[in-house]
């Protein structure tokens, strides 16, 4: 009998835990865990004593009673550490993963998002993952959804599905686990991109004088090739009506493609709604900023077409305005497809574009002849775009769309401020590079080493600012 009672209490206190919210042990984790891996990267690369008290600070945010933004706080600390060990690119990818990690909620509602941007670009756009377990429509303090701190910082909409990351899209992550053991990608390890988040904003051709982006895709890279070498010969009268057909064959183009398509080192597109580059023969996409997608857009001012994030609304409204008929694609702008021809495969760079305060020296180039020698020509311009982007910074003035490099991270300049995309781990970094079988020139996140062989191949000498 004395048995028997014994399990029954045993039950009922089991019974008790299960039904407090505070007690949960899907709402539990073993925070260690979290910053374990980190840790071990960070004496790897020779951060010694420094790694253990950044690895203490960072595990203990996850637990409810710090504020919505100490994880990421900490998360920059831990990026502030990698940086000073030589960018280590481990660091930064766990570190990646680890501002995501779900923290505990003593209610079993969701934790509220931090609502300030990151002192590092590494972690522009992330946030964390809830647990499967917590509500999704309430969060702590029985705070609903839509209100003050349940949408992460950028976005303008609730989370579609509810307690995703972008390190874990498809949804909450299971109860007490640890997003690092879960999955190895952070969402944001290459152009990304993305870190976060790819180029979004209007395109530079919008802004008058701006001598801007045009640029193609893999699987549409003749395309704008081709329809470049057609602008060349139209007169300034129709060039924006070719631009807009361009940008419609593209966006047709780019419905096809899927993130397992072929493409070259450097070639851009729109894939799903994102933003895509391609790293070491695969593309790599960054989801736009919310309420925009990614287009193919015609360039106002001078013939060629851009790829940016933007809304759909706006995007409708250009093609409008360069007269092409059909809407973002020309309704399959089949007729369009005439230009897409021959490009060499060997052509990796297939994006010509400028940036400002080194606006000039692109415009020379896409100026530049198709001649025997435009090869050296893109060479050295490519080289002056380098030496000019080694002085700017992220508060530089710039046009809307113009494009550079920054610290080795890929800049687009949004309402007058460059917006910061990482290239993802190293030995990834942007750089201005020639075209090869045209005049004009790209910019790309590659490796150092292959910019200065596609450089010198060009025959300018200097490596890759021509010092």
């Amino acid at each position: 009998m004395q048995l028997s009672w014994n399990l029954v209490c045993l039950g009922l206190i089991a019974s008790g835990v299960h039904g407090a919210p505070v007690l949960k042990k899907r709402i539990a984790q073993n925070i260690p865990s979290s910053t374990t891996k980190w840790e071990q990267a960070c004496i790897a690369a020779g951060g010694g004593q420094q790694c253990n008290p950044v690895s203490v600070t960072a595990f203990s945010t996850l637990l409810a009673a710090p504020g919505p933004c100490a994880q990421q706080d900490a998360a920059d600390q831990m990026i502030d550490l990698a940086k000073q060990l030589k960018n280590d690119a481990e660091m930064i990818r766990l570190t990646q993963i680890f501002v995501q990690q779900p923290r505990n909620t003593p209610s079993s509602e969701s934790v509220p998002y931090c609502q300030q941007a990151p002192k590092n670009a590494e972690l522009n756009g992330l946030f964390q993952c809830q647990f499967a377990g917590a509500k999704p429509t309430t969060f702590v303090g029985g705070v609903a959804v839509g209100q003050a701190g349940t949408i992460p910082f950028g976005r303008t909409t609730p989370l579609s599905p509810a307690g995703s990351c972008p390190a874990n899209p498809s949804g909450p992550i299971t109860d007490g686990s640890q997003l690092v053991d879960i999955v190895q990608n952070p969402g944001v390890d290459t152009t990304g991109a993305g870190t976060t988040t790819p180029p979004s904003s209007t395109p530079a051709a919008s802004a008058p004088g701006s001598s801007t982006t045009s640029t193609s895709s893999t699987g549409s890279t003749s395309t704008n090739s081709s329809s470049t070498s057609t602008n060349n010969g139209s007169s300034a009268s129709n060039f924006k009506v070719q631009n807009g057909k361009d940008a419609q064959a593209l966006n047709a183009k780019f419905s096809k493609l899927t993130a397992d398509s072929a493409c070259s080192t450097g070639d851009q597109a729109c894939i799903g709604t994102g933003f895509s580059q391609c790293v070491g023969g695969k593309f790599v996409t960054t989801a736009c900023a919310a309420s925009t997608a990614c287009f193919a857009l015609p360039l106002v001012n001078s013939p060629g077409t851009s790829i940016a994030c933007t809304t759909e609304a706006d995007a409708t409204a250009r093609f409008e305005a360069s007269g092409a008929t059909g809407g973002i694609t020309g309704n399959g702008a089949a007729a369009d497809s005439e230009h897409a021809q021959k490009e060499s495969p060997s052509t990796a760079s297939s994006v010509t574009t400028s940036d400002a305060g080194a606006t000039s020296a692109a415009s020379d180039a896409v100026s530049s002849p198709a001649s025997s020698n435009f090869h050296l020509q893109n060479g050295k311009d490519a080289q002056a775009l380098n030496a000019k982007f080694t002085n700017l910074n992220a508060s530089a003035a710039c046009t809307t769309g113009d494009l550079a490099c920054i610290n080795g991270a890929f800049a687009q300049c949004d309402n007058g401020k460059f917006v910061i995309t990482s290239c993802g781990p190293s030995p990834l970094t942007c750089a201005a590079l020639p075209l090869v079988n045209k005049a004009g020139t790209s910019i790309t996140c590659t490796t150092e080493a292959d910019a200065a062989a596609r450089i010198a191949a060009t025959g300018a000498t200097g490596g890759i600012t021509g010092a």
